[in-house]
Order: structure tokens, then sequence, then C-alpha cells
């Protein structure tokens, strides 16, 4: 929780939030309903739910998913069984698991497990405009991008990223395809991405980055924009930070985003290619904050 936030918020209801982030913590396995998780602070409801999102920025059950998503992350990691580590995390059922990990994980726990073993992502590097270009995909679609003017730099990120899955060089169509697709657009001739991606994310961020990616060619929007348009009007930091880890920029366009005053923000690729790629664009600003 930001301290801006904090200051804005009762001690009551920061005792309220650490204390329901801490029960659900311990009792991820059990059922975490929201008639559960308010009754657990005494409030109703609607009231708890209002407190939460308010606070947080989500809802509990968004909260509660996240949660036992990171901890069936690191229990992968970890090398722990696949089953145990399903019913720890407070998944019910095998099927339930591999639904939710589809389309949050962005691969099956069992690839997932230990940094990525099993798992095969392909890359393949070119020049571009703004520098060597890294694009990484499994099979699903695009899981990494990346600039720099090292071809080392980006393989060794990329391993890192990924230190037990299989990573290999990959002229395949699909790739290829992905690839001159990303450069047409890159050169101004395709305005409109919509690229299959394969990426691990919270709730919240999904929700942040699908935003987006409605963000049309030639525009910007603000962090608050974006955060009142995904319904949290005070969650401006946390959308930065969301902005901040999207592994496949470009793809989705966090180089969109900028301040409210009209500076540019920070961006992972580096300022000058946010600037680059705003001017190819032709952006206008639609920031009113």
């Amino acid at each position: 929780m930001s301290k801006a936030l904090l200051e804005k918020t009762s001690v009551r209801e920061v005792e309220i939030i650490r204390r329901i982030s801490s029960y659900i913590e311990i009792h991820l396995k059990d059922s975490l309903t929201l008639a559960t998780l308010s009754a657990e602070v005494g409030l109703s409801p609607h009231h708890f739910q209002k407190i939460f999102k308010r606070v947080m920025g989500i809802t509990p059950r968004q909260y509660v998913e996240a949660q036992r998503l990171n901890r069936l992350k690191e229990d992968l990691q970890k090398g722990e069984d696949v089953t145990r580590s399903l019913y720890a995390a407070g998944y019910g059922s095998s099927s339930r698991l591999y639904e939710r990990s589809n389309a949050r994980l962005g691969m099956t726990p069992a690839t997932y497990r230990r940094g990525g073993q099993g798992m095969r992502i392909g890359y393949t590097i070119v020049h571009c405009r703004l520098g060597r270009l890294l694009v990484a995909a499994t099979e699903r679609g695009i899981s990494a991008i990346s600039l720099s003017n090292s071809d080392a730099e980006l393989e060794k990120a990329l391993r890192s990223e990924y230190p037990q899955a299989e990573i290999y060089r990959d002229e395949s169509s699909n790739l290829t395809q992905w690839v001159r697709t990303l450069l047409k657009h890159l050169n101004g001739r395709q305005p409109h991405l919509d690229l299959p991606i394969d990426v691990q994310a919270t709730a919240f961020q999904w929700r942040v980055w699908e935003e987006l990616r409605k963000i049309p060619y030639g525009q910007t929007r603000s962090y608050s924009e974006i955060a009142q348009a995904i319904g949290h009007p005070k969650a401006r930091r946390a959308v930065a930070r969301a902005c901040a880890t999207n592994p496949v920029p470009i793809v989705i366009p966090c180089h969109r985003v900028v301040r409210s005053d009209g500076g540019l923000g920070g961006y992972g690729l580096g300022i000058e290619r946010k600037q680059a790629l705003l001017e190819q664009e032709g952006a206008v600003s639609h920031a009113d904050d």
C-alpha cells in the first residue's frame, strides 16, 4: 500500500486491510467467499467490499485469486508436486487449476515449475529503427519483447527470466509472421496490432493491459485516465506499476500512457524510445486529469 494512500485512509480501515490480508494468506486453501471475509472483520459484505476495493484497487475476489496464483507459482518454482501445490493454493480441482492457469499463468503449472522447466520458448532478434529487437514466444503467443543495442544482453535477459526453460532460436512461420507484423507496425504501415500473447499476470495487471490495448494509434492517455477507465480512479500508481511490468511492450502499448502534466513518464525500453514511438504515431494527448 502506498504512503499517499495510507495518508488518505483511516487507521481503522488500514487495520482492516492488514488483518484480512493476513487471514487470506493463512487460509488460502479454504473457501474464501465475500461473506466469510466480511464476517472475519465484522462488516457487512457490501461495506467490506467497498472499503477493500477503495484501498486496494481491486475486489476481494481478485485479490484472493492473485494470492492463490502467487502461492502456486512460488511452490512450483520450488519444485513442489503439482497436485500438492494445487490444493495448498486453494484450487479445488485440477480442472479449475488448469482453467485459471491458462488465463493467468500463460502456461500450465507443470511447465511453469522451477523457472519454466519443460517450456520451449523460441526467439529471434532482428534490426528495427529503435535498435535490436528480440521477440520470444511459446506456441500459444508472444511472451517477451525487448530492445537493446546488444544481442548478448537481450539473450541474457530472456534466459534470466526463464532459467529452466528450453530457449532456442526460432525461425518458424508463426514467429516470423508475428515479427513481420511488429516491424510493419513500428514503421507506421500497420497501425492496429492484434497479436496473440502468452504472459503471466495478476487480475489487476490484465485489466490494465486490456485497457491499454484499447488506446487508439496516435493517441495517449494519462495514468489516472486508465485508472478511471478500469473502475479504480485512485489506483494511478498501481496502473503505473502494471505498465512498468508489461513483458510485451508495443503489443501492449504502455508507451501511450503519459503523465497528466504532459511528461512522458517512465518506460522500460527507455525514454528516448518512448518518445520515438509517440512521434512515429503522431500521438495526440487526451490526458485531462
